[in-house]
């Protein structure tokens, strides 16, 4: 049965054929088999979400997302509603030719597409390309994904959305925008990240009963960060603890006229729970950061003699809010990477990076697509087209951890760790000060003896899931420090035991 769920671990398409293949050839499994409860399965969808369609039209291509289509229409026919199937070229061999002879045959009222979805459908099913797209859409499929977005009507889509890359959440030309998606065997990575999350919907996957056995073979592209294994990194503190267990951050950044970011970034270190917080910062913007958070340790730094006290106290520096990347920033910038402590490293940074490039172990890179462009010398649109490749890139040519934020969130470490997907978060985040509160939480929580992967993963979901909190009053004008309250909660939830707020 269909579940609406955040599933733990993700497979490219590739993968999953590959699960498919095994099912049939080892454990004997007909495709025909699995392309009928695929059918069933989301015709179940469809009529518990939209109980009252009458009148489903699907649009099936050629191939075996086609074949699923024609089973649901065939279903559909056979419990009473009167279906209509839109082709756009018909299959003409295997499984998807079965199901499309059986549909036929069992009185379903065929046509071939021309124009558009006609005005008395209830509800439509995409089942026109699925996972095996691999260049943009065309002709008569870009006509048929134009006429789906046109109809106004309900969307299912089948698998994915037809023109979603399901490896990378990129569009190939042009993409069915659907209220739910049913997807099945294994959770495409492509579905919740980039524009994944936008195209799809409600995300349903029903595995169509293949044994747990066939899984074993495959290795996830992805790990979904989900809340009970990041509970098994946290432990409730000891009632007699104090400030120096917890981690001493020093943040780095706050040139002229920028002190917001700094005070953003370090307040959000104490309130993901180091001991003692200090921000270096350009001289003038010391009174504007200390004013707005006495907790805040803040100094002036005119030069990098000035840092190097501060340096060598530090259990974990965080650099780059409001640094700027004048003459002053790029020598701070220097003398942090001088000093061999683990870093986070964010905004102009990173940019400065891009400019000095290196690679070293412990450190924490987080980047939004702009920045990742430069980092890897490309356009931000390549970045997004293959968050997942870019994201690997990344870790391969700098080392250590990397935060490549956006929709559907990527955290990539070494080899052995997976690449981590956040399934939280929403467009209200998308405001200033968002990425400064990111870097303070992870820093923050390194500092308290947290491995740096396992930092960038709590991290990003508590800062994510917190945005989803603030964001409960509309998401339209969500300021970054509207989620500080909301953040503290969330870590709290982690450190003790019971079920977090509101999963």
């Amino acid at each position: 049965m269909a579940k609406l769920l955040r599933p733990e671990y993700l497979y490219t398409a590739a993968q999953v054929r590959e699960i498919d293949r095994q099912a049939v050839e080892l454990e004997g499994i007909p495709a025909g088999t699995l392309m009928a409860r695929a059918g069933e399965a989301t015709l179940a969808l469809l009529r518990t979400l939209w109980p009252r369609a009458r009148r489903p039209v699907a649009v099936c291509g050629s191939g075996n997302n086609g074949g699923d289509g024609y089973v649901l229409a065939r279903r559909a026919k056979e419990a009473g509603l009167a279906p209509l199937v839109l082709a756009v070229g018909r299959p003409d061999q295997g499984a998807a030719r079965a199901a499309f002879e059986a549909c036929a045959q069992a009185g379903v009222e065929i046509r071939d597409f021309d124009r558009g979805v006609p005005d008395d459908a209830d509800a439509i099913v995409d089942a026109l390309l699925g996972t095996g797209l691999t260049r943009d859409v065309g002709g008569a499929h870009l006509a048929a994904i134009a006429a789906i977005n046109r109809a106004a009507r309900p969307v299912l889509a089948v698998d994915v959305p037809s023109g979603l890359n399901a490896d990378t959440g990129g569009v190939m030309g042009a993409g069915v925008r659907a209220d739910a998606t049913m997807t099945f065997i294994g959770a495409k990575v492509g579905l919740y990240t980039g524009a994944g999350p936008e195209l799809a919907g409600r995300i349903y996957l029903d595995d169509l009963d293949v044994p747990d056995a066939v899984y074993a073979a495959t290795t996830p592209a992805a790990r979904r960060i989900a809340f009970e294994w990041l509970a098994t990194l946290f432990r409730p503190r000891a009632r007699h603890g104090h400030k120096g267990d917890y981690g001493r951050v020093l943040v780095v950044g706050g040139g002229e006229t920028m002190p917001g970011a700094a005070r953003l970034c370090g307040e959000a270190a104490c309130r993901a729970g180091a001991g003692l917080v200090t921000v270096a910062a350009h001289p003038s913007s010391v009174a504007a950061v200390a004013a707005a958070r006495a907790e805040l340790i803040v100094h002036g730094v005119a030069q990098p003699a000035d840092l190097a006290p501060l340096v060598r106290a530090a259990d974990v520096i965080a650099i780059g809010p409001g640094l700027g990347r004048d003459v002053w920033a790029q020598r701070l910038f220097g003398a942090v990477l001088d000093a061999r402590r683990p870093l986070v490293v964010d905004a102009d940074a990173l940019n400065l990076l891009a400019a000095e490039l290196q690679e070293r172990a412990d450190w924490i890179l987080t980047p939004h697509p702009g920045e990742a462009a430069r980092l890897l010398d490309c356009a931000a649109r390549e970045v997004q087209a293959d968050r997942m490749g870019a994201t690997r890139a990344l870790a391969g040519r700098f080392g250590g951890v990397v935060v490549l934020k956006g929709a559907g969130t990527l955290v990539a470490g070494n080899a052995k760790d997976p690449i981590a997907l956040c399934d939280r978060g929403n467009p209200g985040m998308a405001s200033g000060g968002m990425g400064d509160l990111l870097t303070g939480v992870l820093a923050g929580l390194a500092a308290q003896g947290m491995g740096l992967y396992e930092a960038a993963c709590a991290g990003v979901w508590a800062h994510a899931a917190a945005g989803d909190d603030a964001a409960r009053g509309g998401e339209a004008g969500l300021l970054a420090s509207d989620l500080l309250p909301y953040l503290r909660a969330r870590l709290h939830s982690l450190h003790v035991d019971g079920l977090p707020p509101s999963r």
